[in-house]
């Protein structure tokens, strides 16, 4: 399987290339800039000092801007289960999108159509598990909120990229806003923990965003940061999925 790129190479990587092996993660990120040619440069900008593996345009066109085998600067500091500064171990993927700073919007079906073929390529390729494959606010959802609440996570996971609950909506969502005990809510942080999420010494302000970070990712449709029923049921579940 090959994927139709064009190359556009950023200045901005690691020069010593990694082991194939260390790769084990896959991380989504929307742009959140004005344009789309405003981004590209950027990524491509010396001064920037970020940059990603893959750019994916609203056309749905994959630009490639740092070989695969080198550390692109995309994930910054991060943190997931065991694993800390998540560049040295992840291939980052860029989504063309003005993001919530500047009008949100629905990624495009060419851009998905995209997304899907170039994910499934790196995961045949470097053996990647669905539960290693993340969006930016997982790993440092104390500064970030891409790839954000229209990212198609299920539809992506039906796919078999990623992992996603089973749930149905209709039945979810009697328990939305449904309080939960304080034993209930510790147990929550725990499913969280074991999902990947950094847990530990959380203040109020850092533990809202934790809370809208997982809300994001696996309970779209309300991002309030508070933990009810709903995100207490599908904590459990993910947590299960989750090796």
């Amino acid at each position: 399987m090959t994927i139709k790129t064009s190359v556009n190479y950023s200045p901005n990587f690691s020069t010593s290339a990694r082991n194939k092996k260390k790769i084990k993660y896959i991380i989504y990120h929307y742009t959140g800039m004005r344009s789309e040619n405003k981004a590209i440069k950027r990524l491509t900008d010396l001064n920037s000092n970020v940059s990603c593996h893959y750019f994916i345009k609203r056309n749905g066109d994959i630009i490639l801007m740092v070989p695969e085998l080198h550390e692109a600067w995309h994930a910054g500091k991060s943190k997931w289960k065991k694993d800390i500064s998540l560049n040295k171990k992840s291939l980052g993927i860029e989504v063309s999108n003005k993001g919530h700073e500047f009008g949100y919007e629905n990624f495009s079906k060419d851009q998905i159509n995209s997304l899907i073929k170039l994910s499934k390529y790196l995961i045949k390729k470097y053996k990647i598990k669905a539960s290693n494959i993340l969006g930016h606010s997982d790993i440092a959802f104390e500064r970030k909120k891409d790839p954000g609440e229209k990212f198609p996570w299920s539809y992506l996971a039906n796919k078999k990229i990623g992992i996603w609950h089973k749930f149905k909506e209709e039945n979810l969502k009697k328990f939305r806003s449904k309080k939960i005990s304080n034993i209930e809510i510790i147990k929550f942080i725990k499913y969280l923990a074991k999902i990947g999420y950094l847990t530990k010494n959380l203040k109020n302000n850092k533990k809202t965003k934790l809370i809208k970070s997982f809300q994001r990712r696996f309970r779209q449709k309300l991002i309030n940061g508070k933990i009810d029923k709903e995100c207490l049921i599908i904590a459990k579940k993910i947590s299960k999925l989750s090796r």
